[in-house]
């Protein structure tokens, strides 16, 4: 018999099967409570309803539908990477950041402007072991980046934390420095199981939303679509998970959305009435470069997707984000930086700078840490918010580009199921 998972299904949905099996509507609110409140794991679980209607449900063929977590490694930074198992058997990952990465900085969110206020300079919280240059602040918002900062040690508290959550099996839009390419696209993930990559880990870290604080990690959370796969091309599912995530209690101001430029769906979610925050992975500064490390520039050029990007209504104090992977001796040079302050002069744009993340079978190379340091400058001098991010999970291919649904031999891992 076909499984029908509940989580995942919106309040109108959930009325209709409960009518189809007799209910009343106030039978759907309390499975809505218990699926996305409650974050249960099983029917058994849903003690409001009447043992029969459980029964009744499960002999229907229905379940909760949580995806599992069956792996976990540890950074020494303290992030996680979770290889999270769904209902058909296949895989993908989903990162914990403990105290986030500070990709939100600068782009007038609520979560940036509660980061900004506490932690002051992004580097206060946390010792960094190799600088590029000592921290220098400035008007628009900017810091010196810790490009080579792998060994970040967390101290025992912390204020918040983010989530990295996939939206397909895979990905099809084959960025060559990023190692999920290599697995090629194998399937969407349902509105469900992306959203459900998100109660996985709560449940596993016990973290209690909108308590004002958590029950052994804070409760203000965080979440980055940045993981597996492109979700402007599982575009309906991914804003079907946006609902499903704030009936779970986190506002859409608190989530951030990255594309590699799919033009058509950015300018569809320029119309959504209700959507997170847009990160665009620019990753260069002219045509050539950027088809020659993302093919997607081939179908939407760079002034295709500006010109989308300035169809989207931006509230007073929001920005969007560009997201620059430096690529060493690729697109990390003065000349790149000057046509990048070209590109968005004019515009309400912020920049996240990314220091390559390495991974097997790749053959790209991490910039100087002198350039990472120039090219952020140049952005800063050119009255562009520019943000150096702090890499997270580097030594557990947790970090940005590094997710392929495996645990590599040597890595710490803490627990483990059967896959």
């Amino acid at each position: 018999m076909e499984t029908l998972a509940l989580f995942g299904m919106e309040m109108a949905e959930l009325t209709e099967r409960m009518a189809a099996l007799g209910q009343k509507p106030y039978r759907a609110r309390q499975v809505f409570e218990a699926l996305y409140r409650q974050r249960v794991a099983t029917l058994e679980e849903i003690t409001t309803l009447p043992v029969a209607l459980r029964e009744d449900l499960k002999a229907q063929g229905f379940v909760v539908g949580l995806p599992e977590i069956v792996q976990t490694a540890k950074s020494v930074d303290g992030t996680e990477r979770y290889l999270v198992r769904l209902d058909d058997g296949e895989t993908v990952e989903t990162v914990w950041m403990p105290g986030g990465d500070g990709g939100e900085r600068g782009d007038g969110s609520e979560a940036a402007i509660e980061e900004e206020g506490e932690d002051g300079d992004p580097t206060d919280a946390v010792e960094i072991r190799t600088h590029v240059s000592a921290p220098s602040k400035n008007k628009y918002g900017g810091s010196s980046p810790s490009a080579q900062n792998d060994n970040l040690k967390e101290g025992d508290g912390y204020k918040r934390a983010t989530i990295c959550i996939s939206s397909q099996v895979g990905c099809a839009v084959n960025c060559q420095f990023c190692l999920t390419a290599k697995l090629g696209i194998r399937r969407n993930l349902t509105s469900g199981e992306i959203a459900g990559q998100v109660a996985a880990v709560l449940n596993r870290q016990r973290v209690r939303i909108g308590s004002g604080r958590g029950v052994e990690t804070p409760s203000r959370i965080n979440l980055v679509f940045m993981g597996m796969g492109e979700p402007f091309l599982n575009y309906d599912a991914f804003m079907g998970s946006v609902h499903v995530l704030r009936a779970m209690g986190i506002p859409e101001s608190r989530m951030t959305v990255s594309t590699s430029g799919i033009e058509p769906s950015i300018r569809r979610f320029a119309e959504e009435p209700v959507r997170p925050k847009l990160a665009l992975s620019l990753n260069a500064s002219n045509d050539v470069v950027r088809e020659s490390i993302m093919p997607v520039t081939r179908k939407w050029n760079i002034a295709m997707l500006l010109d989308a990007v300035r169809s989207i209504p931006l509230g007073k104090r929001e920005y969007v984000t560009f997201e620059y992977v430096l690529l060493g001796g690729v697109n990390d040079q003065p000349e790149h930086a000057r046509e990048v302050l070209a590109l968005l002069s004019g515009m309400k744009a912020k920049v996240n700078l990314i220091v390559w993340n390495p991974g097997p079978g790749i053959d790209f190379k991490q910039p100087a840490p002198e350039d990472v340091a120039v090219f952020h400058r140049m952005l800063i001098d050119g009255e562009i918010p520019t943000f150096t991010r702090r890499p997270r999970g580097r030594d557990i291919f947790a970090a940005c580009g590094q997710l392929k649904r495996t645990v590599e031999p040597g890595l710490v891992e803490i627990s483990r199921a059967a896959v």
